[in-house]
């Protein structure tokens, strides 16, 4: 029992700056920053200001001390580093497999960074998750054979010049990764509502001052 604790415990260590990266961004997104690279900055700070924590943790376990000037510097750096190449990696890349049509990787570049990331980072959990729509014109309705909805956050919104919007295939996956799924892009502060019938997909969004209270 001991060592499940201690193994909970390693786990909750390493994912949590994965979480308070998504999560503080969205919070900065929500309450203070219209600009999404600046909620992202924001979060990534905050980020790598626990990191060092971490490093400063083992840094006085392995050497008694807590390090002089140039040591510290040095721990600041290198975790502001590794959440910078992480954070970059997550917003600008994602690989086809993931994505239903090739189209989509462009769109991906269209849909607001906090929201990328916080796909990117599923990723690594889930490795096959599928996008099957991001980024829409107000003319792609009519040729869904859906009435215009101008309120979407499928559409590019004006105060961010992103998207805010992406679907995530549900059908033909274990009803608990889906709700796995759900629960954590909810517990990341994302709006989500799950579409059911022949495209059952689950809808994902960040908030938009352009369109306050749509999902």
């Amino acid at each position: 029992m001991n060592v499940l604790v201690q193994l909970c415990k390693v786990l909750v260590l390493l994912l949590l700056p994965f979480l308070v990266l998504i999560r503080a961004s969205v919070f900065f997104h929500d309450h203070y920053f219209a600009s999404p690279w600046i909620s992202l900055l924001s979060g990534l700070v905050l980020t790598a200001f626990l990191l060092f924590l971490y490093f400063t943790f083992f840094y006085g376990r392995l050497t008694g001390q807590f390090g002089n000037i140039e040591s510290i510097r040095r721990r600041a750096l290198i975790a502001l580093l590794l959440v910078a190449v992480y954070a970059l990696h997550g917003v600008l890349f994602i690989k086809s497999k993931n994505l239903k049509t090739s189209s989509l990787k462009n769109e991906f570049l269209e849909v607001h960074p906090v929201l990328r990331l916080s796909v990117s980072t599923l990723i690594w959990i889930d490795p096959s998750l599928l996008l099957t729509d991001a980024s829409r014109e107000i003319e792609d309705y009519d040729s869904m054979g859906l009435k215009r909805n101008k309120n979407s956050l499928h559409l590019k919104q004006k105060t961010s010049n992103y998207v805010h919007a992406i679907d995530i295939r549900t059908k033909g996956r274990s009803e608990w990764k889906n709700k796995s799924l759900e629960y954590y892009f909810w517990a990341m502060g994302f709006n989500t509502i799950r579409h059911k019938g022949t495209a059952d997909h689950l809808h994902i969004s960040i908030s938009s001052r352009d369109r306050v209270g749509k999902k």
